[in-house]
């Protein structure tokens, strides 16, 4: 017999579906790339201005779950899509909450935002179901950037540019490497919201009869080989996810399974304190088809790039 995907509580105010308070656990103080720390550490992260090291965008995508689960029941698991603009960072000890206001007329999208206690805005965004949804959040925001200019650490990089396809699979305990240095296991005896159908033990009784894989682990699994993709990016310098869109087109996505992934740079834009890559990946099965896709926005913060100040000056010279 299927069991039920949560037995989260969610509050109905008529207009929307609010989650549980929940306190989400860091699980990247030891992570590394470019051979330095990253702003999840808390010594990088308060010397670039912030109170300690974040907690990862993708791991709020948890508490979402539950509630979209009660909209649009288990075509959330196999069409699902998340798209968030990440306002404010979180921090280890905080409460935060999803909302998601109710949809009119069973409409099949949207609008999601996460709080904390003060109010202060986590994410904000859209989450839909299947391919007739309207445009999500991200989408928006694409249409309105404007183009990067004067680029010092996006300098060398062209839009449509594409790196080579990559095969990546997650096992319960499978190291992710040094971007991720957690598994799928020490992930799920933490995870705000724990579900059978993540479990190695309670799977078969799910509705395709094993375990599939959270949708803040698919960031993980996307993300966790890139540093081969060979985009040139200059650094070392520290970046953090500011946009973040997770789509299910034929999920979910299965531990242990082996797929491809590609990734396709569409658009640069910045602000005065950073300069933003978008990319695009594309994930297949064994079958070639494309089974999901992640739009990232990985902003890296300029005053983190030792040279930026010098080269943004021959820059402007020349």
């Amino acid at each position: 017999m299927t069991k039920a995907a949560f037995d989260t509580v969610i509050e109905d105010t008529g207009d929307a579906l609010i989650g549980p308070w929940r306190k989400p656990r860091q699980m990247l103080h030891a992570q590394t790339y470019d051979s330095h720390a990253s702003i999840h550490d808390d010594a990088t992260a308060q010397k670039l201005g912030f109170r300690g090291g974040t907690i990862e965008g993708p791991t709020h995508f948890s508490q979402f779950a539950p509630i979209c689960v009660k909209l649009w029941g288990q075509a959330w698991f196999e069409q699902g899509c998340i798209s968030a603009h990440y306002r404010n960072a979180a921090f280890e000890g905080e409460d935060v909450q999803a909302i998601v206001e109710k949809p009119s007329e069973n409409l099949p999208s949207a609008t999601i935002r996460m709080v904390k206690r003060d109010g202060t805005e986590v994410l904000r965004g859209s989450a839909s179901v299947g391919t007739d949804a309207s445009p999500s959040a991200l989408d928006k925001r694409l249409m309105e950037l404007k183009p990067l200019t004067d680029a010092v650490i996006l300098r060398d990089v062209r839009i449509g540019m594409t790196t080579a396809p990559q095969t990546v699979r997650m096992e319960f305990d499978q190291h992710m490497g040094d971007l991720y240095p957690f598994s799928l296991a020490q992930k799920l005896k933490v995870i705000t919201e724990p579900s059978p159908f993540y479990s190695p033990d309670e799977a078969d009784a799910s509705p395709w009869g094993r375990p599939i894989i959270p949708m803040e682990m698919l960031s993980v699994l996307f993300q966790h080989t890139s540093r081969k993709d060979g985009l040139p990016v200059k650094g070392p310098a520290v970046g953090l996810f500011a946009d973040q869109e997770i789509r299910l087109l034929n999920g979910p996505l299965f531990v242990g399974e082996d797929y491809r992934i590609q990734r396709n740079v569409v658009a640069m834009s910045g602000s005065k304190r950073t300069e933003s890559l978008w990319v695009r990946t594309d994930v297949r099965d064994r079958d070639d088809d494309v089974v999901a896709t992640m739009l990232l926005n990985l902003a890296t913060l300029k005053e983190s790039y030792a040279a930026y100040e010098r080269e943004y000056a021959d820059l402007v010279r020349t």
